[in-house]
């Protein structure tokens, strides 16, 4: 059976100190709030508070201090063991020609996405948590935000793609034989892969740098463009990208994952031993594979809840 995945993707770029404090500036009201002097360029709206900009509001203190402790620690780990552990299982497997069958190519395309990620996408969404700034440019926080969600899909769609492995070795033993070819299987990761980079150039496109003016100076950050209909009218609807992003990269491979592990139970609880007669251990056996099933299907819909919750 399959694992859920080596490394669980973070939340997306945007939600770090530079996109709270932007997010926070685009959303004040015109009834002024304690952000509205610190969003301000101008003294005048400082409310009293002379030339010297006023304090910060302690809530987006505290979260700025909790965030530039513990984001750190985290990504740092995350790194270690995934670095380590995902280029060990590609050199391992790489390295064994006994050990090129399908489920195997399809656990080095789950650890090599896991690698881009690691590399490509973590260093950069730990530094939006940790600087009150975006200092990589414009190009930079599309790609970065466009590998972010396509090793997601790359992952979730990995461990579809074993399911169906499975589901092929137990219920179709024999008549899949012919089916369960390397050469198959590269196929099956290649074609993955480009219905995977066409598919998010959408997300490209709807990210970018934005400035805007806190404590009295200009700062960066890399958001979802979303449409203002006063700052950015030709911006993009966030709900219906959230929305797209739920049903594509949880619900339809959870859906998949969950439907072809129940039909594969229900092949094994239903097919008959000769005479008839079931004998005690493979009872045994049919039990612990439906524990496995529930637990490989349960650790992937917790491990990539996570990602949805902070997307939504």
């Amino acid at each position: 059976m399959d694992v859920s995945g080596t490394v669980t993707a973070p939340p997306p770029l945007g939600v770090g100190i530079g996109g709270l404090r932007y997010h926070a500036c685009v959303n004040i009201s015109v009834n002024t709030s304690e952000l509205s002097a610190f969003c301000s360029n101008s003294s005048e709206q400082l409310n009293g508070y002379g030339l010297d900009p006023p304090p910060e509001p302690q809530s987006l203190q505290l979260i700025q201090k909790i965030v530039s402790i513990v984001v750190p620690l985290l990504f740092g780990l995350i790194v270690l063991v995934g670095l380590f552990g995902n280029a060990l299982v590609v050199l391992v497997v790489a390295a064994n020609q006994q050990m090129r069958s399908t489920t195997n190519l399809l656990i080095i395309n789950l650890a090599v996405a896991d690698l881009l990620f690691i590399v490509f996408c973590v260093p950069f969404t730990a530094t939006d948590y940790v600087l009150p700034f975006w200092p990589f440019g414009d190009i930079w926080c599309k790609i970065v935000q466009y590998l972010i969600v396509v090793t997601a899909y790359a992952s979730v769609y990995t461990l579809v793609l074993m399911s169906l492995d499975r589901f092929l070795a137990v219920v179709h033993p024999i008549t899949s034989m012919s089916i369960r070819t390397e050469r198959n299987a590269i196929a099956a990761i290649a074609v993955t892969w480009v219905v995977i980079l066409l598919a998010s150039v959408p997300v490209y496109l709807s990210h970018g740098e934005v400035t805007y003016t806190y404590s009295s100076a200009e700062h960066t950050a890399c958001v979802f463009l979303e449409a203002d209909p006063i700052n950015r009218p030709d911006g993009y609807n966030k709900p219906v990208f959230q929305i797209i992003f739920f049903a594509t990269s949880y619900v339809t491979p959870l859906a998949l994952i969950c439907g072809l592990y129940l039909w594969l139970l229900v092949r094994l609880w239903r097919g008959a031993a000769p005479g008839g007669h079931v004998s005690a251990e493979s009872r045994r056996g049919k039990k612990r594979v439906t524990r496995m099933v529930v637990v490989v299907v349960a650790i992937f819909a917790v491990c990539w809840f996570p990602i949805q919750t902070f997307s939504t």
